[in-house]
């Protein structure tokens, strides 16, 4: 099958018909039609079938969508990887972070960046772990910053910081919290979870294993800033990196980290083949800076 022809059968199964899949690839009606006949006499397969006035999916269909699919999501991504390779400006840094990161430590960074050089501009991405790198690889992003990044023959580190993991919770759910708390003093309390925290769920998960320590996990969620409101509003304690629980505190919310300490990298990365820019390196540092700021206490 040749790209168009997979482009027109992802379009016809996706939207369930001709016309459908006319709009959405922004060409006639027949010109669909055709090529879709096309493909299903080389094919020598029937795709779709007329039921009742729709278009139906064979099980061939369905069989072979899930190849094509697969294949339709690497074409996509190789045809972004070229558009985004004429579009390259030292000046202009595409950042890539981690959610928890995009609270305060991005934003703080690139304020203070700005103000220092006014020409530069920024795209920035909020991204789960996995397709940070996946934002690397497509060129849709120049670095990525993150926790714990894996090892890759084709990525190189940048360390920034140590940080730490720390348990965010209700004041009055802990009245006078020691300045560290024991990892044990979680067993069978009410927790939020996370279903997908990277490297650094992984982190807290293999150490409560280790210990044999067993909790209750009321809620589950993906991102940490969405477990540090849940805790705010009083659904149970969260676990979350350090830069989440300071930009989350308020007057009725606390934290502390763990002994003995949950410590994890924070990590710049960025393809090998294309090092960051003199901007960007630049940018870097500043980001390194104010990572350390906040974590002494005097990042505003």
């Amino acid at each position: 099958m040749r790209f168009r022809q997979i482009e027109v059968f992802h379009a016809v199964y996706t939207t369930g018909s001709i016309s459908a899949a006319a709009r959405a690839l922004h060409v006639s009606q027949p010109s669909v039609s055709k090529v879709l006949h096309h493909t299903q006499q080389q094919l020598n397969l029937e795709l779709f079938r007329l039921v009742r006035g729709r278009l139906v999916a064979t099980d061939e269909a369905h069989a072979l969508f899930v190849e094509v699919a697969e294949v339709f999501k690497r074409l996509t991504s190789l045809q972004k990887t070229v558009g985004n390779l004429r579009n390259l400006s030292a000046s202009h840094i595409r950042l890539a972070v981690v959610p928890s990161l995009g609270l305060q430590a991005a934003p703080l960074a690139i304020a203070r960046f700005r103000k220092r050089y006014p020409d530069a501009t920024f795209e920035v991405q909020t991204l789960h772990h996995d397709e940070l790198f996946e934002s690397l690889y497509e060129r849709t992003a120049d670095i990525a910053i993150a926790y714990d990044p894996p090892s890759h023959p084709r990525l190189r580190r940048r360390d920034l910081d140590v940080a730490e993991l720390t348990l965010l919770y209700r004041k009055d759910s802990m009245p006078g919290a020691a300045e560290r708390i024991a990892l044990r003093q979680l067993d069978g309390q009410d927790m939020v979870g996370l279903t997908a925290g990277g490297p650094v769920g992984e982190l807290f998960n293999r150490e409560i294993q280790r210990q044999g320590i067993s909790v209750r996990e009321v809620v589950s969620n993906q991102t940490f800033y969405v477990a540090a409101a849940l805790t705010r509003c009083g659904a149970g304690m969260a676990v979350v990196d350090e830069f989440t629980a300071r930009a989350s505190i308020d007057a009725s919310t606390d934290f502390r980290p763990f002994a003995p300490a949950l410590r994890f990298q924070v990590q710049c990365v960025h393809l090998e083949d294309r090092p960051p820019s003199k901007a960007a390196l630049q940018f870097i540092a500043t980001f390194a800076k104010v990572l350390a700021e906040i974590r002494g206490g005097g990042a505003a």
